[in-house]
């Protein structure tokens, strides 16, 4: 590519010079300025436009609905290229993963942290992050991200 970029599988454009991303757009769980723990039910992300390694602009993407298949497509109309969460499922990671949106999983607390977190390369995606348990209400206290079964 021109200029000494390239871009990612997920449509992040990373200088080779630099490997610093130039642009791209993130999205966070969200719910009351904190990460929320269980994608699936997610009703509110944040969507962060990145340039240059800083946040440039910042979005609120108000959804009612649930399940992971709507939302990963909802996530991909916008241009999200990557998502922050806590809790996650096998079949949400793979809705993810299907329309070509990279995923940082077992995020908690504060929403403007995790992603200034990320962009400094102190929040990695933690693999072993897993959310089975989709038939239960979602009482407080629920800490899906913070689990591992």
């Amino acid at each position: 590519m021109p200029g000494g970029a390239a871009i990612s599988p997920a449509g992040i454009f990373i200088s080779i010079e630099r490997g610093k991303v130039l642009k791209m757009k993130l999205a966070v769980t969200a719910e009351n300025g904190q990460v929320f723990q269980h994608f699936g039910h997610t009703k509110m992300f944040k969507l962060f436009t990145v340039e240059d390694g800083k946040v440039t602009a910042r979005e609120d993407l108000d959804t009612s609905m649930s399940g992971h298949e709507a939302l990963a497509v909802i996530l991909k109309q916008k241009g999200v290229s990557l998502l922050i969460c806590g809790g996650i499922g096998g079949g949400a990671k793979a809705a993810l993963q299907a329309n070509g949106i990279e995923l940082v999983a077992g995020a908690s607390g504060d929403i403007e942290t995790a992603v200034a977190d990320y962009l400094s390369g102190a929040l990695v995606h933690d693999p072993s992050v897993q959310c089975s348990h989709h038939h239960h209400g979602e009482g407080e206290g629920h800490t899906c991200g913070r689990h591992h079964e």
